[in-house]
């Protein structure tokens, strides 16, 4: 019979902190620091961490409770079933793309900068083809994910967690100036505040890919809940020192044409510091990319398996054992997206996704404890239902804060957010196109229904850039009718076939 390694709680932190400690510190504290919160961008973090650590509460609970692999996409299925966990699913996977992009291009920014010191020819060539140089690392990372190559974990996590001890100690001894770390009482410093917590919230999403691995951890009941909560409180204190030193080195009129952490790093260590945080930052941006792709790859995975998407993509390669139809969609997504290029706006893109889906799951939490009451739940979220209501309340915020300051990036990003999630929607109910069935009779009524209405507010989004083609009143009326038929279809009571 064969057996099943199993991880223990060191090793479950571990795998927690190589998910969560990536490539976002090397590049979001930039904008972050020097356009939106300036110092306080300290307290930013601070919160960013406390409110992820609110939803950790709920992931505990589910992930002990449902100790299976899918993470967000299982927990909302057994709560909500259908739709919403297939707005889930896609939603993790849509952060994950954004996130692998974004990944891509800071790999392509701190090789341009490790070149800087050595071939500044090189350098040019790398920054005017960034997208070009983005793309070639996914493809090779792809590549290796289809050969199934793994990356080392532990050593990156070690690394890392060494580099930045380095870095606290010599910023003590460099001298700092402490900078200011709470916010101005006004609606600028304030605005910018909590953007800067949207915008960095990604940093601190990562260790949830330890949910996924639940199954393969010793008593995930108890040491799933332990190694999330150990994972997010190690990581507020890594990045909040981290933040402390750079923002305590570097002031806000200092004429910075490198990344924040490299420019520190250089003004601690001299060029050598420089050289070291890109290496470090390519290293994590490669290791990021890596994790996204098999991110990627298992959610659709999992939703081609039950039936969302096509079952071509649970193709597995005969010699290596992969699912490497998924890693190849995954990769030209990503690829896509990287010719983008803009590091603001795939930043405030990949915060989003996740902060939908940690409403959902804090809502999955709710919906089960009414739902399942007599589940065996080895770990239960403190202070129920404070931690999951709060969970949600400040996810919600941080989502529109930033359009309502009037953030471009944000604005951009949660626009295409909607407009994917509208698309989304739509390939839901295309899925349920078929013949009805006297256990399914309305099913062609209401894939058609959820066409309508998602086509109608596709259109509704769409407005503003179909304005010089169609009159405003055409589109207005063609959109509301849609949505208006799309929802008295949905909701309309079911036929019975005799």
């Amino acid at each position: 019979m064969e057996t099943e390694t199993k991880f223990g709680l060191s090793r479950a932190i571990i795998i927690g902190l190589g998910s969560a400690i990536g490539f976002e510190i090397f590049v979001l504290l930039d904008y972050a620091f020097f356009d939106l919160a300036g110092p306080s961008v300290i307290s930013a973090l601070f919160l960013c961490g406390i409110i992820n650590l609110l939803t950790m509460f709920s992931y505990s609970e589910l992930s002990a409770a449902i100790p299976k692999v899918g993470g967000e996409y299982t927990y909302t299925k057994a709560a909500f079933g259908g739709l919403t966990a297939f707005m889930a699913g896609c939603l993790r996977w849509l952060a994950s793309v954004f996130g692998g992009s974004l990944a891509a291009v800071v790999f392509a920014q701190q090789l341009a900068y490790l070149f800087s010191m050595f071939l500044p020819v090189a350098q040019d060539f790398i920054l005017v083809n960034t997208p070009l140089v983005a793309a070639i690392v996914v493809i090779i990372l792809a590549a290796l994910d289809i050969r199934g190559v793994k990356e080392a974990t532990t050593i990156i996590v070690v690394a890392f967690l060494a580099i930045f001890a380095v870095f606290l100690v010599g910023g003590i001894g460099y001298g700092l100036t402490p900078p200011e770390v709470l916010p101005r009482p006004s609606l600028v410093g304030l605005s910018g505040f909590f953007a800067a917590i949207a915008y960095t919230f990604t940093m601190f999403v990562g260790m949830r890919a330890l949910v996924a691995g639940a199954p393969q951890i010793k008593d995930p009941g108890k040491n799933v809940p332990k190694a999330l909560l150990l994972s997010t409180i190690l990581l507020i204190v890594v990045y909040c020192g981290v933040a402390y030193v750079a923002v305590g080195v570097v002031s806000l009129g200092d004429n910075v044409q490198s990344p924040l952490l490299n420019f520190a790093a250089e003004k601690i260590f001299g060029g050598i510091g420089g050289i070291l945080f890109a290496i470090a930052g390519i290293i994590a941006s490669i290791s990021s990319v890596g994790t996204a792709m098999m991110v990627q790859s298992s959610i659709l995975g999992g939703m081609s398996r039950d039936g969302y998407l096509p079952g071509v993509l649970l193709k597995v390669h005969r010699r290596f054992g992969t699912r490497y139809v998924a890693v190849i969609a995954s990769s030209l997504f990503v690829i896509l997206f990287s010719f983008i290029g803009a590091v603001e706006f795939l930043g405030y893109a990949a915060s989003f996704g996740s902060i939908l889906v940690f409403a959902l799951v804090n809502l999955s939490l709710i919906k089960l404890r009414k739902k399942e009451p007599l589940l065996a739940r080895p770990f239960k979220a403190p202070l129920y239902p404070v931690t999951p209501i709060a969970g949600i309340v400040l996810s919600l915020l941080l989502l529109v804060f930033p359009v309502f300051m009037m953030d471009v990036n944000a604005g951009s990003a949660l626009l295409s957010g909607f407009g994917m999630l509208i698309l989304v929607l739509a390939t839901y109910y295309l899925r349920m196109i078929g013949h009805p069935t006297p256990l399914e009779p309305n099913r062609l009524r209401v894939a058609a229904g959820g066409i309508s209405l998602g086509l109608g507010a596709l259109l509704a989004l769409l407005t503003p850039l179909l304005l010089p083609l169609f009159p405003f009143y055409v589109l207005v009326s063609v959109s509301a009718v849609s949505i208006l038929a799309g929802i008295l279809n949905i909701t309309a009571p079911p036929r019975k076939i005799f």
